[in-house]
């Protein structure tokens, strides 16, 4: 049985990919690294790992996420700073979703911190 795709579209096995991002084995090196592993956390449902990788001046006290959505790939565009020495970045991705056999899409400008020596999710600017 071959190992289950991780959504974030690395071509890599989940639990070799976000899925040590999940679990806590791994964090995340790069902005873009998180932002890839916060779209995964989404696809296969993971609030807890959602939250956990939220600035905590941004973070909302608890997160539902919505079980008719069906998140099907992802599409980095653009990254600017967020590397391994970095301290912030942002991260422009168009992320695709099936709501009830309708087909759309989410485009965000995503911004990214390092605290406490890890990367988090600040906030996104939606973008047309």
């Amino acid at each position: 049985m071959r190992p289950r795709p991780c959504p974030c579209g690395s071509g890599l096995p989940y639990a070799e990919c976000c899925g040590r991002l999940h679990d806590g084995t791994a964090t995340a090196a790069t902005a873009e690294q998180l932002m890839r592993s916060r779209y995964s956390a989404f696809a296969v449902g993971d609030p807890a790992y959602l939250l956990s990788t939220w600035h905590p001046s941004t973070r909302p006290r608890s997160l539902d996420l919505d079980p008719d959505v069906r998140w099907v790939g992802l599409d980095v565009l653009a990254t600017t700073g967020g590397g391994l020495l970095a301290g912030e970045g942002t991260v422009e991705f168009r992320a695709h979703s099936v709501v009830q056999g309708v087909a759309g899409s989410q485009h965000e400008d995503s911004r990214f911190v390092r605290a406490g020596g890890r990367w988090v999710y600040v906030d996104g600017v939606a973008l047309p």
